[in-house]
């Protein structure tokens, strides 16, 4: 991401650096969290992490001081270890992204406008973005923890709560440092692991299906890798009448399914 300093203007700055390459041919994009050059104050730092651990790969690198959170504060290592223990739990979806990436060139995170080309209002949104198809997340990087954003239209679900949001609108919020917008889009199917205090694990084994707003007469197709990138498990999700079906196309591992509806 560059050499940046460790404060909020270079923060954003960035993510809108990152969102232009990710428009120009790039697949992956990272930077380091907490910026590089200097020492951010911990609650740049927190705000960092939880971007950071939202980023297609993650780093804690910087030039005059270390970016261990211990170094900070106490809550920093807190909000670390949820944010890492959150990316960990969301590998099989964002490993699956990865390889999708390398086949298509697509970027694993990308400009609101790539996903939304006809909505206008996504045209320019520079602190937000997509991770993969079905994640939005919303960058906070403000000292009071408030957060403005926009959703498309379509009902967003929280996944950390699990309300629904009808989108087409904009939202501000004050979130804690263990929080963040970071919103399911309508009709995606997430495939979440069983494992959260490693990234390289069994994928499929035990995986469970993440149903969200599932959409009539469509079938979302779920492919769930091992760890060189192939099909390992792969599940057809259908909804008739009202009525979701689950079929396994692919695998014979054991899985679970949630729906939000």
């Amino acid at each position: 991401g560059g050499d940046c300093w460790a404060n909020y203007p270079s923060m954003e700055q960035s993510l809108r650096a990152g969102l232009s390459l990710l428009s120009s041919g790039f697949g992956f994009w990272s930077h380091d969290i907490g910026g590089f050059e200097d020492t951010s104050t911990p609650d740049v730092y927190k705000r960092w992490c939880a971007f950071g651990l939202l980023s297609s790969h993650s780093r804690l690198h910087g030039s005059s001081s270390y970016r261990v959170p211990w170094a900070y504060d106490k809550e920093s290592v807190g909000v670390l270890r949820f944010f890492t223990r959150l990316k960990a739990s969301l590998m099989p979806y964002l490993y699956q992204c990865a390889v999708e990436t390398h086949q298509s060139g697509v970027g694993l995170m990308r400009p609101m406008f790539l996903e939304f080309p006809e909505d206008r209002s996504c045209r320019y949104l520079a602190n937000q973005y997509m991770l993969g198809p079905s994640l939005l997340v919303a960058s906070v990087m403000d000292p009071q923890g408030i957060v403005e954003y926009y959703l498309p239209s379509g009902i967003w679900t929280d996944y950390f709560t699990g309300q629904t949001c009808q989108g087409g609108c904009w939202k501000k919020e004050k979130v804690s440092y263990l929080d963040i917008p970071l919103w399911v889009r309508q009709g995606a199917v997430l495939a979440v692991g069983q494992h959260e205090d490693r990234a390289d694990y069994d994928y499929a084994d035990n995986v469970t299906l993440k149903v969200y707003q599932p959409q009539e007469k469509e079938t979302v197709t779920v492919t769930v890798p091992d760890l060189y990138g192939r099909v390992d498990s792969q599940f057809e999700v259908t909804t008739l009448d009202g009525v979701t079906k689950v079929s396994r196309v692919k695998g014979s591992k054991p899985y679970q399914i949630r729906i939000f509806n």
